[in-house]
């Protein structure tokens, strides 16, 4: 992984220190004896190699001085300028000149590239246990996704057998009461047939002499006995405030109306609403 960043840019720092110390002494060459124009060349290029190394030296104890980088970046834009100032000024291919004029500011990014590589890189049991972490996580999603499909058809299949139940329910239900509505359809109109009342009148036994019993349908639905009340001797006025007061007074403090009324009927006594509302205004007065 490290040479897929290092050698894309030591191959662009070597095309732009060899294009920048040719530009020079080809361009000073002529204003200049040659010596001094590879000279102010091997300059450029010595700054620019130099930064560059003292730059990687300090990335490699993990440091970095931005002093340092702004020289190296000096230099780059510098080499870049000289390039650029040869294509203007050049008489033929000034195009393809201005067209490499970059080539040293690419060559100081692809290295700040190598540098945020080397800061970000992990080592491969790192990497490793990032690819297991990973892997876990969809692992578990694809489990989730299943458990919840199968959840949805399992819940898809009851609901379908409930609502199956439920509509075979409903129809035998549907069918029961049309029966039992044309049954007590049928009774209703032997009830009311004049000729049917006869034949009942005349095999049912007479409660009262002279009067027929009339034949009523039977109750259709569940019914709750209710069982027979005796009716006591109604008490006298005085009798009943005794008992109102005894009642009222049978705890500490005395009862209200509603729970001395509900006493009173709780012992088995008789009133009517209005003679108990009474009685109790007499003793609380």
């Amino acid at each position: 992984m490290k040479a897929k960043t290092v050698l894309p840019a030591v191959a662009m720092t070597a095309v732009s220190m060899v294009l920048t110390l040719a530009v020079v002494v080809m361009w000073l060459g002529t204003a200049v004896p040659w010596p001094i124009a590879l000279v102010v060349g091997l300059g450029i290029d010595g700054g620019w190699m130099a930064t560059l190394a003292y730059e990687r030296r300090l990335a490699a104890q993990g440091d970095h001085n931005r002093a340092v980088t702004a020289v190296g970046w000096s230099f780059g834009a510098l080499a870049a300028g000289v390039l650029v100032a040869h294509a203007l000024t050049a008489d033929d291919s000034a195009g393809a000149w201005l067209a490499v004029a970059w080539l040293p500011i690419a060559a100081k990014a692809l290295w700040l590239v190598h540098g945020l590589w080397e800061r970000t890189a992990l080592t491969p049991a790192a990497l490793d246990a990032i690819r297991g972490i990973q892997q876990e996580a969809r692992d578990e999603a694809a489990v989730a996704r299943a458990r919840l499909r199968a959840e949805a058809a399992t819940e898809e299949t009851r609901l379908a057998a409930v609502t199956g139940a439920g509509a075979r329910v409903a129809r035998v239900q549907a069918k029961t009461a049309q029966a039992l509505s044309r049954a007590w359809s049928t009774l209703e109109t032997a009830r009311a047939g004049e000729e049917t009342g006869r034949a009942l009148t005349s095999v049912t036994a007479r409660v009262t002499p002279g009067v027929a019993p009339r034949w009523e349908l039977p109750v259709w639905g569940p019914t709750e006995p209710i069982p027979a009340l005796e009716a006591g001797p109604a008490l006298t006025d005085d009798a009943l405030d005794a008992v109102v007061d005894e009642i009222r007074r049978s705890e500490d403090p005395a009862l209200s109306y509603r729970e001395m009324a509900s006493h009173f009927r709780a012992a088995g006594h008789s009133a009517s609403e209005v003679r108990l509302r009474a009685a109790w205004k007499r003793v609380v007065a």
